[in-house]
């Protein structure tokens, strides 16, 4: 009696695994207790403002990145646009500044002062869309793993909007690299 052959499924993480682990993350986020504030008493900025206002900046950054390769592939656009979109959100949930949603509008000098102390060069872009979308994915996956380390530091509501954020990030480092296989 011969035996079915096994299916072909493609390389890479599945959806179900993207959700295991965002719901996993979620529940490590969910462990931490009430009164975890972070808030501080002195003068000095509290953990939980520190990694907010990182987070909106790498956020920041990350727009950024797809601004520029948009600019650099315009072909791209219309698949760049909802994970660019889904990145400025990121950057407001963080508190970041609300920009324009446009992928080539830039924000205004005091706008990007307030986001970050110092203003960044453009990002460099590969030559070839490939190449570009690997650099993309690349840098969503970066920060997916970073955000996901910092949600162990800090408390309940935070550490669950980390956790979402890094999920998506995954999701989207996925994305980017699906259709160049």
């Amino acid at each position: 009696m011969p035996f079915p052959s096994p299916s072909r499924t493609p390389a890479g993480p599945r959806r179900r695994a993207l959700l295991a682990s965002a719901a996993g993350a979620a529940l490590l986020a969910g462990c931490s207790s009430p009164d975890d504030s972070g808030g501080g008493t002195g003068s000095s900025p509290s953990t939980t403002d520190r990694a907010r206002a990182r987070a909106a900046r790498d956020s920041a950054g990350l727009v950024e990145r797809y601004d520029a390769v948009i600019a650099a592939h315009p072909t791209l656009t219309e698949r760049l646009r909802p994970l660019r979109a889904e990145a400025v959100r990121h950057r407001e949930a963080f508190g970041g500044v609300r920009g324009s949603g446009s992928p080539t509008a830039s924000p205004s000098p005091g706008a990007a002062s307030q986001a970050s102390p110092s203003v960044s060069p453009t990002p460099a872009v590969p030559a070839t869309e490939k190449d570009a979308l690997a650099d993309l994915a690349a840098a969503e996956r970066t920060l997916a793993d970073r955000r996901a380390t910092a949600l162990l530091a800090v408390p309940g509501e935070l550490a669950r909007l980390l956790a979402s954020v890094a999920a998506a990030g995954a999701a989207h480092a996925y994305l980017l690299t699906e259709g160049v296989r």
